[in-house]
């Protein structure tokens, strides 16, 4: 599970139970959330639960004194996924693009403010040149924020995305040359 939405949200809470919880917006200074059962990864480091590696780092130049916004790279050892989480500024920088390394999949908003325009989050996939592109924080039923559907998004890989339930993504699926856009559907 990455990043529960508030109740002020209008979207309701998750009824699954989940087993790794990842904060990508974190209130500082740092509360650990109080997760029964749920491993709670927040911030920059190195964690390891069973065959995972998450690697988060900061997005320093979004963060403050008040909130820290990170990134993170999720490796089985055998698919890479990035989670770009909040992410509102154009550009990674070499540091994070390095931090990152070849990625299978990404995980980006896709609604426009308060987060990166659909227009950057293009530039900056072209950039990293994953094989998926899942867009998020786009506009759904009960969403209190402004935001924009994930049509405007689609429409800016020049490419059809049909919504889905789920997903299962295989590396030997992946073809590198070519980046698909998967759109989920939001339950």
């Amino acid at each position: 599970m990455t990043d529960p939405p508030s109740p002020s949200s209008g979207i309701k809470q998750p009824r699954f139970r989940y087993d790794i919880l990842i904060r990508t917006l974190t209130a500082v200074p740092v509360e650990r959330p109080r997760e029964e059962d749920a491993f709670v990864i927040i911030g920059p480091g190195e964690y390891q639960i069973q065959r995972l590696i998450i690697r988060g780092a900061a997005l320093e130049s979004e963060s403050s004194n008040t909130f820290l916004k990170t990134i993170y790279l999720i490796d089985d050892g055998n698919l890479r996924l990035c989670l770009l989480g909040h992410i509102s500024e154009k550009g990674l920088g070499p540091k994070l693009i390095e931090f990152l390394g070849e990625v299978d999949a990404i995980i980006v908003p896709g609604g426009g403010k308060p987060f990166i325009n659909q227009e950057d989050a293009a530039e900056l996939i072209n950039q990293i040149e994953p094989s998926i592109v899942i867009p998020s924080c786009f506009k759904i039923p009960g969403l209190k924020r402004t935001s924009d559907d994930a049509k405007r998004f689609v429409k800016e890989f020049g490419s059809a995305a049909a919504p889905v339930e789920k997903i299962t993504i295989k590396k030997k699926d992946l073809d590198p040359e070519e980046t698909n856009v998967i759109l989920l559907t939001p339950n």
